[in-house]
C-alpha cells in the first residue's frame, strides 16, 4: 500500500520513470498494451460486407465484416502500391483492393492479382490480427505471437436486465483519463456546481490504493464508516458501481476501457449492467432513447471553445450536451493533449495515481527486460462496492445469473457516434 510518505513529487523520480503515455510501435507502453485484448470498435457500426479504416495506438488497420458476419482485422494498406484497403470491396470472406483489384482471403493470403495473372500470389500476404466480438464490442489482439486467453465477464453477460454499450472519443492521451478514474478528489470540483459540493469526498487521508490480483483496489472511507470501493484492472480497465439518479433503477455496474487512437486521442469503451425488468425496462429504454436524441452538441467541440475562451461551461445547456463528459474533457484536455508530468506535485489525494504509475512502471520494466510479468486475475472477491445499496443489490454485485441473458442496447448519442467514428477512422491523420 502506498502511504503519504511515498507519494512524493514526480519530479524527484522523473529520471527513473518509464513514460506510460506514448503507445506507438516499439514504445514500452504500446508493446505492453498490445499484449492484452483491447476493444477497438462497436459491432453495430460494422455492417456485413463493409470495410472501414481503423487507427489504434498510432497504427492504421483495415477492419471488415465478411458477408457471413465474421469480423477480420488486417493491415491498413495494400502491399502492392500502398492504397487504403478499406476503400475496396468485401467479396464473401475476402477483401479486394480498390486500386488494382488484388484480393486477399481472411487469413491475409493473396488469392488474385488480375493484371499480373496471379503470377506471384504465393509471395504476397497481409498481416492479420485475431478479433473477437463480445458484448456488442469488437476486441482485437494486436500483439505478436499466440494471443492470450480471451477474458470474459459473466456478470455482464448473464443477468436479468439491460446491458448498455457506450463510448466516446477524447482528444488527449489515454493515460490522463486512466489516472482520472483513480482520482476521487476531482469529483466535487469538476462535477460539482461549486466548491461546497466537495464535502470531503476524496479527502486524501480517507483514500487507500492497494495492489490486488487484478490491479488496484481503490477505497474511500466515509466519516461514518461507509466505504466506496472501485476496482482497476491492469492495464487499462476500470470496474465500478454507482447508485444512478434514475427512476426504476437501484444500482448499476460498469466496465470501462481506455484505448489509445494515437498519443493525443483515445477512446473510452463502456459497458453498463442495469438490473431492470418488465414494464420498468420499457420505460427505461424509452427515456434512454429520448436522451440520445436530445444531445445534439458534441462535448468535444464545446470543450475546445471553452478552452479557447470563447465559451463558458456555465452557459452550456445540459439538455443538449453530456455535461459529465464535457467537464472531464475540460479537466483532462486542460492538462494538454499529452500532459507534462515533470512539474507535477502529487499529494496524499493522488494515491491512486501514484500506485497506478508504480505498478505500470514495474510491469513495463519487466516486459522490456524479458522478465516474468504478473498474471493479472480478477478473482470473485474483486468487485466494487458503494454505500446505500439494498441487501439484494449487495448480493447481486459482481455475480452472474446463469440461465438469463441480458438485452444489449446502444446508448451513444447520435452526435457522439459521428465524432468517434471520424476519430477511430483516423480522419485527422489524412488532413
Amino acid at each position: 500500500m502506498a502511504t503519504a510518505n511515498n507519494v512524493e513529487p514526480l519530479r524527484a523520480r522523473k529520471a527513473n520513470r518509464i513514460d506510460c503515455a506514448p503507445t506507438g510501435p516499439g514504445t514500452p507502453a504500446g508493446n505492453y498494451l498490445r499484449s492484452f485484448w483491447q476493444p477497438v470498435y462497436h459491432g453495430a457500426d460494422l455492417a456485413p460486407g463493409q470495410a472501414v479504416p481503423l487507427r489504434i495506438m498510432s497504427v492504421d488497420y483495415t477492419l471488415y465484416r465478411s458477408a457471413g458476419g465474421q469480423v477480420h482485422l488486417t493491415q491498413g494498406r495494400c502491399p502492392h502500391r500502398g492504397t487504403q484497403l478499406s476503400t475496396g470491396w468485401v467479396e464473401g470472406d475476402e477483401l479486394r483492393c480498390f486500386y488494382h483489384g488484388w484480393k486477399f482471403d481472411a487469413a491475409g493470403k493473396c488469392v488474385e492479382q488480375p493484371a499480373e495473372q496471379s503470377a506471384f500470389i504465393d509471395r504476397i500476404s497481409l498481416q492479420t490480427w485475431p478479433t473477437r466480438e463480445y458484448l456488442g464490442l469488437v476486441f482485437a489482439y494486436l500483439g505478436t505471437g499466440q494471443a492470450p486467453d480471451f477474458p470474459r465477464y459473466p456478470q455482464f453477460e448473464q443477468f436479468r436486465g439491460l446491458l448498455e454499450i457506450d463510448s466516446y472519443s477524447r482528444d488527449c492521451n489515454y493515460f490522463q483519463n486512466l489516472e482520472n478514474a483513480l482520482d476521487m478528489a476531482h469529483v466535487g470540483f469538476v462535477h460539482g456546481d461549486n466548491r461546497a459540493s466537495f464535502e470531503g469526498i476524496g479527502l486524501g487521508k480517507q483514500l487507500q490504493a492497494v495492489e490486488s490480483d487484478w490491479g488496484i483496489t481503490y477505497t474511500f472511507l466515509r466519516g461514518d464508516g461507509a466505504r466506496r470501493v472501485q476496482q482497476f484492472g491492469m492495464p487499462n480497465i476500470f470496474y465500478m458501481t454507482a447508485l444512478p439518479n434514475e427512476p426504476d433503477v437501484d444500482w448499476q455496474e460498469s466496465l470501462f476501457w481506455w484505448v489509445p487512437i494515437d498519443d493525443a486521442r483515445h477512446m473510452q469503451f463502456s459497458l453498463h449492467r442495469v438490473p431492470i425488468r418488465d414494464e420498468a425496462m420499457i420505460r427505461f429504454k424509452q427515456r434512454r432513447e429520448q436522451r440520445r436524441s436530445e444531445i445534439d452538441i458534441a462535448h468535444q467541440d464545446l470543450c475546445e471553445d471553452i478552452l479557447d475562451g470563447v465559451a463558458r461551461l456555465q452557459d452550456a445547456d445540459p439538455r443538449r450536451v453530456d455535461m459529465v463528459r464535457l467537464q472531464d474533457d475540460i479537466a483532462q484536455i486542460g492538462q494538454g493533449r499529452l500532459a507534462d508530468r515533470d512539474d507535477e506535485r502529487l499529494g496524499r489525494s493522488d494515491i491512486g495515481v501514484a500506485v497506478t504509475r508504480r505498478i505500470w512502471a514495474r510491469e513495463m520494466t519487466a516486459f522490456l527486460e524479458g522478465q516474468p510479468l504478473k498474471a493479472w486475475t480478477q478473482t470473485a472477491d474483486i468487485v466494487p462496492r458503494v454505500w446505500g445499496l439494498s441487501q439484494d443489490g449487495e448480493k447481486a454485485m459482481g455475480r452472474a445469473e446463469p440461465g438469463h441473458e441480458a438485452e444489449i442496447i446502444d446508448i451513444r448519442p447520435f452526435v457522439e457516434i459521428q465524432v468517434q467514428l471520424k476519430a477511430l477512422h483516423g480522419a485527422a491523420t489524412r488532413r
